[in-house]
Order: structure tokens, then sequence, then C-alpha cells
């Protein structure tokens, strides 16, 4: 903010207006930017790229800083390519009858040099006399800015939108733009860059389709970087992401300093090699790639082993390098993943590029220093120049030089800067359509266009929506973002120092109705190391089906300990945090990773158990209709006679009965054996207790009526034992008439008491009335054993008194 504040300043003490009268230029001028491009034209494009690095020297007061501030540069030869496609761009659009057929485009081409005083500085110059840098003062007749391209860099959008938007100067940055807080200034900023939140939800989709939740992070240390960290970083750790470090790129202020930056980055190469993440996201801007480069290679001579990673490049990232990195190894790229903005082959470019020559008329300020650094090469010391090994002819072709050096294939970011030049060109082309409409001379019609201020072309540049010239659709969105989507490059290196990228997915834009994120794994080319194979990036190694995850304190929630399944349990998936329970009908395997169908278990026939059961009942069926046979057999005899043989033989069936009616209880359920078993055994055991009952308490009544014709004989007789018997029977068959009218015996399963069966039973219904059943059965055998208990000795009586007395027994008379 200091800055701008500064610049503004400078600004208001040169005010002068345009149309003022002309005066001298003056000769002594403020140091101006070395590396420009200008081209005629009726509209002037300015332009502020980063195609060169200007090393900053510390401020001595000694001298004039201007002396030698140019000493210390670098090309940076691949962004050579982006004012090559602006120059295509303007040069297409001027060949073209339908785009401005009036007027012809310009450019104006300045270097940022990377740095924010001189990306103002540019900012100032396009608003001075060309090649006088005086701000707001223009002594001879020129033509104004009618748009300004920046990039690729976010700082150059930031700081030149400082200076141009109190002009209204429309601005299109062709990298990412970061968050600006001043509302009027973003009015001005278009973007030919996509929403970027659409990138980092495409970087998280790629991290967990391939399921790298355990990663490292590197970012720039600047305020982009920042923000990255503070907004990007809890997205992705709520989207399952774990980071096993997250450092900064070491920054780089003056060249006296670089010794520190390389200890610095040493440092954190050494964290990045020895972390057990294979995958490392790298948030950074186009040269960032140079200072990793750095990194890594200076590791070689730390004695860092040098491990292989799978890196992800954000889209504003792009291969870069100086020239003390001509020879060095790309072999750590290969395999590597990057963002990019959606691109298309732009037909004749690469034509342009082959054609592309170095005259000694050249206008571009940048071309000589980007021949000599590509090629390797020195034109003549005429102006001082030390003579290399060979000389600069100017037909050196482009098409020649590696990968490394410079692409002939156009990338992202010079199709963007292609794409904002069609952009500012239609905005144009509208703009004097419609003004077209109220004019009638041609020569007053392009007087007037000519003369349009700036500010009028925003309203053109929002509404903008055209098909370019590969027939993309171009437009923006109500925040001045180029709606358009990423492609997911893949990188592929070769020995010879160049590589190639190969699309392997996509994230489309966010309001497309198709799938939105897209890859092909069968197209993807993995570091060497990895064999081809997939490789894995996480804390720990995977909890297997059958066991589940626990935490492990202190440590982030991507690692973890696996536990075996409780017994009963599963998991069915790898890496769950808890084990589950199989539905009813189910039970676990023996490895707890499946659920297998429960068999059905039912007391059958077949079975031991059920054949030993069967072979009882019979057996006893048998016995006590063997007894019932000798009984009938023998009913005249006295000794029938004297048992009561008509009790005798109602005790005998329903004995019988009860033995077989045990059968019901065996086989499967049905719902006519549960209502039939309970009922049958409760009424015919019942009758069977009520017959002993009357048996015995006539045995005991009888022995007590000592005298004939005492009140007790006439409770001994046939009436007593019927009445026993069909009193306690009836009361039986009303609880269970009760029973089977409220809630009757079902069909029913039990899925519990065992863990790999469905045991198939009856279902009582009622508790309450099953246990009153058995409870009345109780009732009658306690009945039983104390009568029983009371009769204990009445054998021996017997015997004395028919011996004594002679007297004739009770019930044989009463039989009799």
């Amino acid at each position: 903010m200091v800055m701008s504040v500064a610049s503004i300043l400078v600004i208001l003490v040169f005010e002068e207006v345009c149309d003022s009268p002309p005066v001298k230029c003056p000769t002594s001028l403020p140091l101006s930017i070395l590396h420009k491009h200008y081209h005629s034209g009726d509209f002037i494009i300015g332009a502020i790229l980063s195609q060169i690095y200007l090393f900053s020297i510390p401020a001595t007061f000694q001298r004039n800083p201007s002396f030698e501030v140019f000493d210390n540069i670098i090309v940076i030869t691949q962004n050579y390519q982006h004012m090559l496609a602006l120059q295509f761009a303007v040069e297409t659009i001027n060949d073209s009858p339908r785009i401005l057929p009036n007027a012809t485009l310009g450019f104006h081409v300045l270097n940022s040099n990377f740095h924010p005083k001189w990306t103002y500085c540019a900012s100032v110059e396009l608003l001075s006399t060309r090649d006088k840098l005086i701000p707001n003062y223009k002594c001879d007749v020129q033509t104004n800015v009618a748009a300004v391209i920046g990039g690729p860099n976010a700082d150059v959008s930031l700081f030149m939108t400082t200076i141009l938007s109190i002009y209204k100067i429309p601005q299109l940055a062709y990298g990412s733009s970061p968050g600006m807080s001043d509302i009027y200034q973003r009015v001005f900023l278009h973007q030919i860059f996509p929403d970027i939140s659409q990138q980092y939800k495409g970087i998280l989709q790629l991290l967990l389709y391939f399921q790298w939740t355990w990663i490292g992070v590197i970012f720039i240390n600047d305020d982009s970087g920042e923000r990255f960290a503070e907004n990007q970083l809890p997205m992705f750790a709520q989207g399952g992401i774990c980071f096993a470090f997250i450092k900064k790129f070491p920054e780089l202020k003056f060249s006296t300093e670089i010794s520190e930056m390389v200890m610095e980055g040493v440092q954190t190469t050494r964290i990045i090699m020895e972390g057990t993440s294979n995958t490392v996201v790298v948030y950074g801007e186009i040269q960032t790639i140079v200072v990793l480069r750095v990194m890594l290679h200076m590791s070689e001579f730390e004695e860092i082993p040098i491990k292989p990673k799978v890196w992800i490049f954000v889209a504003q990232m792009d291969f870069t390098s100086m020239s003390f990195q001509r020879g060095w190894s790309i072999d750590f790229m290969h395999g590597a993943f990057s963002f990019a903005v959606h691109s298309e082959e732009v037909l004749g470019f690469h034509e342009f590029l082959q054609h592309r020559k170095l005259t000694n008329k050249e206008e571009d300020g940048f071309a000589r220093d980007f021949w000599k650094e590509a090629f390797q090469c020195s034109f003549s010391n005429a102006t001082g120049e030390t003579m290399a090994e060979e000389l600069c002819t100017g037909e050196e072709n482009l098409e020649h030089l590696p990968g490394s050096i410079f692409e002939i294939s156009m990338t992202s970011h010079s199709y963007s800067i292609y794409n904002a030049v069609h952009v500012v060109a239609e905005a144009l082309h509208v703009m004097e359509s419609s003004a077209v409409k109220k004019r009638t001379r041609q020569d007053k019609q392009r007087q007037q266009l000519l003369n349009q201020q700036p500010w009028q072309l925003h309203h053109y540049l929002r509404s903008v929506s055209f098909n370019n010239s590969v027939g993309e659709m171009l437009s923006f969105n109500s925040k001045g973002e180029l709606i358009a989507g990423f492609d997911i490059m893949n990188w592929i290196t070769f020995p010879n120092q160049s590589f190639l990228r190969v699309k392997v997915g996509g994230m489309a834009p966010e309001n497309d109705p198709g799938k939105v994120f897209t890859i092909f794994e069968d197209a993807i080319k993995w570091p060497r190391t990895f064999n081809q194979a997939h490789p894995l990036s996480v804390c720990n190694a995977h909890c297997n089906r059958g066991y589940s995850r626990t935490k492990i304190e202190g440590k982030p929630f991507c690692c973890y300990n696996c536990h075996r399944c409780p017994e009963g349990k599963i998991s069915h998936l790898k890496n769950l945090d808890d084990c589950f329970q199989c539905p009813n009908d189910q039970h676990p395997n023996k490895d707890q990773n499946l659920c297998l169908p429960k068999e059905f278990s039912f007391l059958s026939f077949e079975e031991p158990l059920g054949i030993t059961l069967v072979g009882f009942a019979l057996f006893f069926s048998f016995l006590t209709a063997l007894v019932l046979h000798l009984f009938i057999q023998h009913q005249e005899t006295p000794i029938v006679k004297a048992n009561n043989w008509n009790l005798s033989y109602v005790l005998l069936i329903s004995l019988l009965l009860s033995f077989l009616n045990t059968l019901l209880f065996i086989g499967k359920p049905t719902e006519f054996m549960c209502l039939l078993r309970q009922t049958a055994f409760g009424i015919i055991f019942s009758i069977a207790l009520s017959s002993v009952l009357a048996k015995t308490i006539i045995v005991v009544l009888a022995f007590m009526a000592t005298t004939p014709g005492a009140g007790m004989r006439k409770w001994s007789g046939k009436h007593l034992a019927s009445s026993i018997i069909l009193f306690c029977s009836f009361t039986q068959t009303m609880i269970y008439s009760v029973w089977l009218v409220i809630a009757p015996p079902f069909p029913d399963v039990d899925m519990h008491s065992l863990m790999e069966e469905i045991i198939l039973e009856c279902n009582e219904g009622s508790v309450t009335l099953f246990y009153s059943a058995l409870g009345f059965l109780g009732f009658l055998a306690t009945i039983n054993f104390m009568v029983a208990f009371l009769a204990r000795n009445l054998p021996d009586r017997y015997r004395t008194i028919e011996a004594s007395r002679k007297i004739p027994s009770p019930v044989l008379e009463e039989d009799t």
C-alpha cells in the first residue's frame, strides 16, 4: 500500500492534460524499462509480462543505482513464447477482414522483471510518452492504450491495477489474480483465468481418486501462498487429506542472499525426501520450478537421497529454467501432474514460430537476449559483448531447441494471452459496430472511434461472448473470470532434456451440466521407480477387511492402528473406522470380512437327537400300550378290579397320548403344530395327573371309611373320580381356550441364540397364559404329591385290616 500511495503522488505531481500545447520533451529521464517491444497501431494493447529476471542489489547510497542495475539479468527463455503469442494474435486479427476492418491493433510490451517496483514502473510508462518515463505526460501525438494484459504472476495484476485503475483502463490478467480488498480496482480487472476454486476442488478430487491421503505441501513465501495455506488446506483436511509437512519455498530478495536461500532450500528438501509421503502438492508461480530444481540439485551435494515423488503443480506454474540449469536433469518431473487452464492447439502458431527469425531491424527488445540465451551464441562485440564460441546469425530455428529451453507447442499461458488479445479485439469490434449505427461519414466514424475513452470499453468486455479461432466459447462470469475449465496434464520426460505433457483428465467449469471431474488412468505414466504401478501415499498401510481403524494419539487422523473386529462383527471394506453387525439373517465368515446367510435349524426326525427322542417316545408308548393291553386282557381278575380299572384305563390312555404327543415337538414348526402341541400336551397330561389324583384320593377315602355305611364311603365311588377328572381337565381346557383366543402360539425364528443358524421354533404367544397352563400342571402335581404323602402307609394298613377283620375292600365292593 505504501508503494501504491507513492505512485499516485508521483502521478499527481506530473499531471498534464492530453491536449496540452506541444512542448519540448525533457532530456533528463528517469531509468526506464530495458526490455520492451512496441508495434504501432490504431489501438494499442499494453502488456506487462514477466520475461526476464532481474536480481536486485541492495542500495549502498554510494553510486547512482541506475549504473549497474541491469548487470544481473537472467532470461527465462520459456516465457518468451508469451510475447510471441501476443504478437501472433495481433497479426492474426490485423489480417482478418471480419474484426476491426477499419482499424489496426498494435501492442506495447514491457517486462516486469518479476519485481513489484518494476511492475509499477511499467504501469506508469504505459501512461507516458513512449521511451520517456514521465508519468501522465505525453509531449507528442500518441495513441492511447485500449487495454493492458498482465501476468503471469498474481503480483503483476495486483500492482498494475493500483496504477491503471485510476485511469479506468481495462486490464486482463492471464494468470491467477489475488483477492483484492479494493472493489473499485476489481471492477477494471478481467481474468483470463477460470474460477481458481475449481482448480483446488480438482486437486482434492485427484488426491481422493488415487487415495493419496498423506501428502506434503510446499508453497511460495508471499501473500498468495499464505492465502492458499490459510483458505485451501483446511478444505483438503475436511476432504480427508492429512499433511506430512507444510513448508514454504525460500524467499530471495537480493542477489547477495542466494547462499541463504540455498541453505534454506536444502533444509526443505531434506524434509521432503525424508518424509513418508509419496505425493507433494506444489503451489507457486511460473518461476517456482526454477527454485524447486535448485533445491533438488543442491541436495546432491548435501548427500540427501532423492526419492521419487508424484509432484502436483497448480495451473499458475509452468516449466521454467535459468541459464545455469541448462544441463540439469529433469527426470524428477517424469510422472508429475499439473493443472493448466484448458487450451486448444491454435492453427498457424507452429508455423509462425518456425518462420521466426532475428533481423538487424528487430524492434523486439526481448529477442536479442533470448536468442543469445536459447542458442548459446553471441552477437558482434561492437557493443561490448563478450564473444562466445559461435556467433548468432538470426537464422537459427526455434524448432531445434529442446523443450526445456523453448516449447514449440502453445502453452496454456500463451493460449490465455492469445485469448486475451481476441477478447479486447472483439470488444473493440462490438463497440465500433454499435457506433457505426449512429454515424454516416466514414472518416468521422474512424476519428470518433479512436477518440473513445478507455472506460467505455468495460461494458463490452463484460458482455463479450464469442467463439475464438479454434471454436472455443469465450465469456466472463459475474466476477469477471473466464468461464473455462482446467486440464490435468501428465509429464513425460526424455533423456534429451525434452518433455511432453499429455492430457489425462480435466475439471469442467462449475456450470457444466456434465461430469465435472474426469481422469483417464490408463494414459498416465508414473515415475519410473514405481515401475508403472499406482503409487501409494498414506501414513500407514491400509487396514484390510476384517479390521477397523483406531486413532493414534498425537498424530493426524490419517495415521491409525488396525485391530481385528470383535466376535460377531465384520468390516467388508478397507480402512473402516468401526466394524458392524451382520443382518439378523446372516453371520460373519471366519475372516470377518463377509456376511454369509444363516442356515435354518430345527429339531428334525433325521438328526441323532430327534431319532433318539422318537425312539424313547415310541418305546414308552409301547410299554404303556402293553400295560393297557394286559389290563384289558385281565380286566375280570380281582387285582385289576381292585386297581379301579376305569381310572386305570383313563390314566394309561392319557399317558400313551402324552408319549405320542412329544412327536409334535419334533420336525419343522408349522402353524397347526404350534397350536396343537402345547394344547394337546397340557390337556392330556392334566387328565393323566387328575386320574392319578382321583385314584389316590379314592384309596385314601376308602381306607378312612372303615365302617360300612359311614359318611366317608359316600365319597369313595365313581362319581368322585369322574368329577375330579372332569374338573381338572375342564380348568386346563379353559386356560388353553383363553390362550388360543388372546395370543395363540405361532411359528417364529430365533436369530440370536446361535451365531451361524436361525432356529425355527414356536413362539408361545402369551407368556402369562403359557406359564398359567404349566402352573396348573404343577399345581396338580403338587396336590398329587401331598395326597400320596398322606397315603404312604396305606398298603400296610390295607393288609392288616384285610387279614384281621376280613372286611371286603370298599373299592372292590364298589366295583362289584
